[in-house]
């Protein structure tokens, strides 16, 4: 499979989903089509005809807000029929705006932000304790690390030794209505990781073969949980949304749909 087209492909589903839901946070989905793309087509290992296979490895969307690009891939993936995506974010209807774990290849549904690393550790700490293989990948954005709860998780899983627990942060330098820094300032990230137990790399968020050879890196670190800081843009592949904080909640009209789409697929 490949990854680069994996990732255009999933963007030009999610603008899609997202425009006929008039739904919104365009920009945290495709922050992160990239990082899903490579860890679905090269990294974890998957089973889409049988979605709960005991040694699929776990992915969490701990930025649940970001639910369309996920549901896009596993569409794609074919771990349902992809022409279900048609009803994205639909009144009573189970692909909801938020990842919902009624979804074919979700964990664990996710929305109030913080609570997908100490999910992902349980999982974890499970897998040790049971002899398993299977490793755990929660992918979350940069202002959850706002949370306390991001931070118990982190000493927790330092604590038990949790080699089989990645963690990446979707480091796109903005959250809801302005950048990280004017919020709530979350440096010195590298320090603070490391201070906690964890071992620490960085990454460029969309260079595929780079987060490839990061995500190899991390599974050959023992006694040590592992995780990745990805530089990444907000809005990325989009030239109007990139790196503007509007795009968190703005749905696309008429107009910007088919400019995105158009840069999508020419890029």
């Amino acid at each position: 499979m490949n990854s680069s087209k994996l990732s255009k492909d999933i963007k030009l589903f999610c603008l899609r989903m997202i425009y006929e839901s008039n739904a919104s946070h365009i920009g945290s989905a495709l922050s992160i089509a990239d990082i899903l793309s490579v860890l679905y087509a090269d990294i974890m290992q998957t089973f889409p005809e049988n979605p709960n296979h005991p040694n699929r490895d776990r992915f969490i969307l701990s930025k649940g807000h970001a639910a369309s690009i996920l549901y896009a891939l596993l569409g794609e993936l074919k771990y349902f029929d992809k022409a279900k995506l048609s009803n994205y974010g639909k009144n009573g209807d189970i692909l909801m705006n938020h990842v919902s774990h009624k979804i074919p290849g979700v964990e664990f549904s996710t929305g109030s932000l913080g609570h997908g690393l100490s999910f992902g550790a349980g999982k974890a700490l499970a897998a040790k304790k049971k002899g398993e293989t299977w490793n755990t990948y929660v992918l979350m954005s940069d202002g959850e690390l706002q949370e306390g709860s991001i931070w118990e998780a982190l000493m927790f899983s330092a604590h038990h030794k949790l080699d089989n627990i990645v963690a990446i942060i979707d480091y796109n330098k903005l959250q809801s209505l302005k950048s990280i820094n004017e919020t709530l300032n979350i440096e010195p990230l590298k320090q603070k990781f490391a201070s906690f137990g964890w071992h620490v790399l960085e990454v460029e968020g969309h260079d595929h073969k780079d987060l490839k050879k990061t995500f190899f890196e991390a599974k050959k670190v023992k006694n040590k949980p592992q995780i990745i800081i990805a530089n990444t843009v907000k809005g990325k592949g989009v030239s109007f949304m990139e790196n503007s904080i509007k795009w968190h909640y703005k749905t696309p009209n008429k107009r910007d749909y088919l400019k995105a789409i158009q840069e999508v697929k020419n890029a």
